[in-house]
C-alpha cells in the first residue's frame, strides 16, 4: 500500500479499543501496539511524520500494510497485545531478551539416588519443585550451599551407574563431598541426606539441626568420635545456612522496585527484588533509548511478569504508566495475585525507587561505549541547534592582557574528540588597542581565507563554528564569513556566573539552553575550556618571551644575538642581574659587558675584581 492509502485506511478505523499489527512488504510483523481508540492512535503514524523520532520514521517507512483486531474492552486489548508480542517478537517493539522465567530447584525422591537440579519450569513428572527464586545465580548459590552443607555430590556422575568406576573427584579430597561414587557407600545414608536437603529446601532448618544433633550425641556416646566430629561440622554448617536465610533470600520477593535510567545512547529497565525489607537480587534489560520511556517501561513490565509466571505483592514504579490498573488485573487473572502498583512520592519507598534508577543508569552506562556516547551527544546537539549532526566543530577564543600580545586560538573537535593536530594559533595584527570584536573578525577572516585558498592545514571546513562570547561575537564572525562569500552554522558560547557555558546563542540573539542536558552541557563546556586553555597558553608563551627580552632592550651593544647568548649561558634574567663583571666579560666584549653590568646596578662603578 502507498503512504496515502495507509493514511486513508487509518482514518477509516473505528474509535474502538483494539490492537494494530504493522507488517512489511514480506508480510512480517514489525510492530504490535494497543490503542484505546484505534482510529486516533494508528492515524498518528501517518500524519506529521516530521515530529516522529528517527526510529519511528524508520518503522513507518517499512510499513507495507497493517491489520487491526477490535477488542471488546481495553483489558481485552491489553491481553491480546501481550499475546501477540510474545508470539511475533516484532522488530520495532522493545523486547526482553531473557524470558526464561524464574528458576526452580527440582528434587525427585522417587529415584534411588535423587539429585537436586535447577530448572526453568515446573513439569508434571512427580518430582517436587521448590521456588521460584529471584535469579539463576541465587538459585545456583542455594543449591551449592545445600550440597556443601550435607556433602552431597555436585558433579555430573550418575548413580548407581558410575559407582566404583573411577577415583573420587577433587570435591572429595577437599572435604566438600562424602565420596558417594565409591563402592561400599550406603544408598540408605545417601537418601537420608537427600531427605535432609528436602527439609532445608522447605525451610525446616530446626528439624534438620535437631536430627543431626541427636546423631552426633549418639556417636559420641558410642565412642565413635570421628563420626561425631563429622556430624558436629555438618550441624554447624546447617546452623550457618539457617542464619544466612538463603531460602528466604532466594525466594521470590514480596516487593519489586522498578528503575529506569539512560545515558546518551542506551536505556535500562531494572528490577530490584526485596523480601522483608532486604535487597535480594536484581534483573535488568538494556536497550536503545526509546521514543517514550513510559511506554517502554510499561511494555517491558508486561513481558517481564507474564513470562515469569507469577507476581509479587507490590511493585514500586519510577513514574506513572499507562494501563497500570488493567495490568494489575491481568496478573491477578493469570496468577491469582493482584499486585499493588504504586509510584511513591516520599519516604523509604521513594529512596528505593531512586536506588533502582541508579542501578539502571549504571548498567546503561557500563554498556555504552565511548563512541556511542559521542555519537549520541552530537546527534542531540544537532537537534538542539536544528542542524545535522556536527561531525567537525571549530571553536575560537581571544586572549590578551591590557591589550598586549593579543592572540587567538582555534581548537578542533572531530566526532566528539579533540583533534589536536588541527589546532591553530593566531597573533592578532595591526590593532593599536584591545578590541575583542575586531580581533575575532580578523582571526575568522584569516582562517577562512586560507580555507578558500586551499592552504594545507586549513582545507577542511567545520560543520559548526563556536565563538567564545555572546551575540555580538557570533555576529562579527558571520560578517567575516559573509565578506568571503561563506555561510556556516555559527553560535556564541554564553557563560554563567561560574564561567561555565550555559547556553549557545545565534548571531540574531536567540539563546539555546544546554544546561538542561548533562551530556551536551559537559561536551560544550569541555570545548570552551579547551579553547580558552589553548589561547591562554599561547598568550603566556608570547608574554614570557617578550618579558625575557624586554629588560635587555636598549642596552648599548646588546642586540638580538647577544641577548640569546646571555640567556643561553645564564638561563634567566635573575642570573644575568647577579652576574659579576668578569663573568660577563668572559662572554661579551668589555664595553658590552660593562653596559650590561651597570644597567642592572643602577650605573654605580663598583670594583668587581673578586
Amino acid at each position: 500500500m502507498s503512504f496515502d492509502e495507509l493514511k486513508e485506511k487509518a482514518s477509516a478505523l473505528p474509535l474502538s479499543p483494539g490492537v494494530y499489527i504493522m507488517r512489511d512488504k514480506h508480510n512480517n510483523v514489525i510492530y504490535v501496539g494497543k490503542a484505546k481508540k484505534l482510529k486516533n492512535r494508528v492515524s498518528q503514524y501517518f500524519v506529521n511524520t516530521v515530529s516522529h523520532s528517527p526510529k519511528t520514521r524508520l518503522m513507518v517507512s517499512h510499513i507495507d500494510h497493517f491489520d487491526v483486531i477490535v477488542a471488546a474492552s481495553e483489558f481485552e486489548a491489553l491481553v491480546l497485545e501481550c499475546s501477540l508480542i510474545k508470539r511475533y517478537m516484532p522488530k520495532y517493539n522493545i523486547l526482553l531478551k531473557d524470558d526464561k522465567g524464574y528458576p526452580y530447584l527440582r528434587l525427585n525422591m522417587r529415584e534411588v539416588y535423587p539429585r537436586i537440579t535447577m530448572v526453568s519450569k515446573i513439569a508434571d513428572d512427580g518430582a517436587a519443585y521448590y521456588g521460584p527464586y529471584g535469579s539463576r545465580g541465587v538459585t545456583q548459590d542455594l543449591m551449592e550451599a545445600i550440597q556443601l552443607t550435607l556433602k552431597l555430590p555436585g558433579c555430573k556422575r550418575e548413580f548407581p551407574r558410575d559407582i566404583g568406576k573411577d577415583r573420587p573427584c577433587l570435591n572429595y579430597h577437599m572435604n566438600q563431598c562424602a565420596g558417594w561414587c565409591q563402592e561400599g557407600k550406603s544408598s540408605t545414608e545417601y537418601r537420608a541426606r537427600m531427605e535432609q536437603a528436602r527439609q532445608l529446601l522447605m525451610g525446616n532448618y530446626k528439624s534438620v539441626a535437631a536430627e543431626i544433633r541427636t546423631q552426633m550425641l549418639d556417636a559420641a556416646e558410642n565412642l565413635e568420635f570421628e563420626l561425631a566430629a563429622s556430624l558436629r561440622d555438618r550441624l554447624n554448617a546447617v546452623e550457618s545456612l539457617s542464619q544466612k536465610q538463603l531460602v528466604t533470600a532466594g525466594t521470590l520477593s514480596d516487593t519489586d522496585v522498578i528503575g529506569y535510567g539512560q545515558t546518551e545512547a542506551k536505556a535500562c529497565f531494572a528490577v530490584l527484588h526485596l523480601s522483608g525489607g532486604n535487597l535480594l537480587d536484581k534483573d535488568y534489560e538494556v536497550f536503545p533509548i526509546p521514543d517514550d520511556r513510559e511506554a517502554a517501561v510499561s511494555s517491558l513490565l508486561k513481558q517481564y511478569y507474564l513470562s515469569r509466571g507469577l507476581a509479587p505483592k507490590r511493585v514500586l514504579l519510577p513514574f506513572e504508566i499507562e494501563d497500570a490498573q488493567l495490568f494489575s488485573l491481568l496478573l491477578e487473572q493469570q496468577f491469582g495475585r493482584k499486585p499493588h502498583l504504586h509510584v511513591p512520592q516520599r519516604g523509604d519507598n521513594l529512596r528505593l525507587v531512586e536506588l533502582a534508577c541508579t542501578n539502571a543508569f549504571e548498567e546503561a552506562h557500563r554498556v555504552t561505549s565511548r563512541e556511542e556516547k559521542h555519537t549520541a551527544t552530537l546527534n542531540l546537539l544537532g537537534k538542539m541547534l536544528a542542524m545535522e549532526q556536527p561531525r567537525r566543530i571549530e571553536s575560537f577564543d581571544i586572549s590578551n592582557i591590557s591589550g598586549t600580545d593579543i592572540v587567538a586560538s582555534m581548537v578542533v573537535f572531530e566526532d566528539g574528540k579533540p583533534k589536536k593536530k588541527d589546532y591553530k594559533r593566531f597573533k592578532v595584527e595591526a590593532l593599536a588597542n584591545q578590541d575583542d570584536y575586531a580581533s575575532m573578525a580578523q582571526v575568522v577572516r584569516r582562517r577562512f581565507s586560507h580555507y578558500k585558498d586551499g592552504d594545507a592545514g586549513f582545507e577542511t571546513a567545520p560543520d559548526l563554528l563556536l565563538i567564545d562570547g555572546g551575540t555580538a561575537h557570533a555576529r562579527v564572525a558571520v560578517e567575516a564569513l559573509d565578506q568571503l562569500g561563506l555561510r556556516m552554522n555559527v553560535f556564541g558560547m554564553v557563560k554563567d556566573d561560574r564561567h561555565r557555558t550555559r547556553a549557545l546563542v545565534t548571531p540574531e540573539g536567540k539563546e539555546i539552553a544546554i544546561d538542561s542536558n548533562q551530556a551536551v552541557f559537559s561536551f560544550i563546556g569541555s570545548i570552551q575550556e579547551e579553547t580558552h586553555r589553548f589561547a591562554i597558553t599561547f598568550h603566556r608563551q608570547l608574554r614570557s618571551k617578550r618579558l625575557r627580552y624586554s629588560e635587555l632592550d636598549g642596552i648599548p651593544g646588546i642586540g638580538s644575538k647577544r641577548k640569546e647568548q646571555l640567556l643561553k649561558t645564564f638561563k634567566s634574567l635573575t642570573a644575568i642581574r647577579q652576574a659579576t663583571l668578569p663573568e660577563l666579560e668572559r662572554l661579551l666584549p668589555k664595553d658590552a659587558a660593562s653596559a650590561v653590568y651597570h644597567h642592572f646596578h643602577n650605573g654605580s662603578a663598583q670594583d668587581t675584581n673578586e
